[in-house]
C-alpha cells in the first residue's frame, strides 16, 4: 500500500538581525515547532502559510515577506496512518522575514490555540532537539537549506 501524505506548510519566521520564531505546542508541552498546517481545499501553499501564520501566532501578512520557499520534505507520524488515513505530512517551509526589526507584538491568547508559548532564538545553535522527534531530520535539513553559509537576514 502506498503511504499518504497530508499536504502541509510550516513558516520559518525571522525578525531582520537573524532570529527566528518557534512555538511551544499547547497539546505536548515538551515540544516546540515552526507554524505550520495543512493546506485547505483550493488553497494555494502560499496562502496557506499566510492564514497558518495568522492562525497560530497572529502576525499579519504585511507584517512579512516570503524569501523563499523550499519542499517537499516528508516525515511519517510515529503511531501510523491517523484517522484520515495519512501516514505523515508533506511540508513546504517559507522563510518569511518581518518587515520591522522589532519584536512583533504577539497576543497568543488571539490565536488558535496552538501554542502556549514562543521563543525568538537564534539560527546557529537552533534548538532541534525541542523540535517533535519526527521532524528533527526535516529541520535539520530544511535550516540547512535556509541558512548554510548565509549571513542572517
Amino acid at each position: 500500500m502506498k503511504k499518504r501524505y497530508r499536504p502541509n506548510v510550516a513558516a520559518i519566521l525571522q525578525r531582520p538581525g537573524g532570529l527566528v520564531l518557534i512555538g511551544q505546542r499547547s497539546d505536548h508541552p515538551e515540544s516546540w515547532q515552526f507554524p505550520q498546517g495543512g493546506i485547505d481545499r483550493g488553497e494555494t501553499p502560499e496562502e496557506a502559510v499566510r492564514r497558518e501564520i495568522l492562525e497560530e501566532v497572529a502576525v499579519p501578512p504585511g507584517a512579512y515577506r516570503i524569501a523563499a520557499r523550499s519542499g517537499p520534505y516528508r516525515y511519517d507520524f510515529p503511531a501510523g496512518p491517523d484517522r484520515r488515513g495519512f501516514h505523515g505530512q508533506e511540508q513546504h517551509y517559507f522563510l518569511c522575514i518581518l518587515h520591522d526589526p522589532g519584536e512583533p507584538a504577539i497576543d497568543l491568547g488571539a490565536t488558535c490555540g496552538e501554542f502556549a508559548a514562543i521563543r525568538w532564538v537564534p539560527v546557529e545553535g537552533f534548538p532541534v532537539d525541542l523540535a517533535p522527534p519526527m521532524k528533527q531530520a526535516v529541520y535539520r535539513e530544511v535550516l540547512q537549506r535556509h541558512f548554510a553559509g548565509k549571513d542572517s537576514h
